[in-house]
């Protein structure tokens, strides 16, 4: 008898034990009871994590463009306030460098908001707004 084929013999005997024995019956149980234990626990699977990442994400850009729309009304508010207060033309001379208070650009009318790349898992798809 060759060695070789004695420890491939032994090996494969072992292996099938293992599968049919009582340790692959004690990993069955265990992973029945795991699975029972998780599903009885208010678990989120990954795909519900991540789509609760991207609609956080979303939420988070839309509070920041909501930020700067609140900073640009305040600045009109108070540009507006100090025009009635004063009684001197407020058009600067031509040349001159946009006031402090000048209201920001319009914001783009874009339906769409690109998550960061560490959030992105599907690449260029950008999230669309409801």
């Amino acid at each position: 008898m060759n060695n070789s084929n004695f420890f491939s013999d032994l090996q494969g005997k072992i292996n099938q034990a293992l599968e049919s024995g009582p340790a692959k019956d004690i990993e069955r149980n265990v992973k029945a009871a795991m699975t029972s234990g998780f599903a009885k626990l208010d678990l989120v699977t990954r795909e519900e994590f991540d789509i609760q990442a991207q609609v956080l994400a979303k939420t988070r850009a839309k509070l920041e463009a909501l930020e700067l729309r609140v900073i640009e009304l305040e600045a009109r508010l108070a540009s507006g306030a100090a025009t009635s207060a004063s009684s001197t033309s407020t058009t600067p001379p031509p040349g001159a460098a946009p006031s402090a208070t000048a209201p920001f650009p319009a914001q783009p009318e874009d339906p769409t908001i690109v998550l960061p790349p560490h959030l992105d898992k599907s690449g260029d798809t950008p999230i669309n707004k409801p």
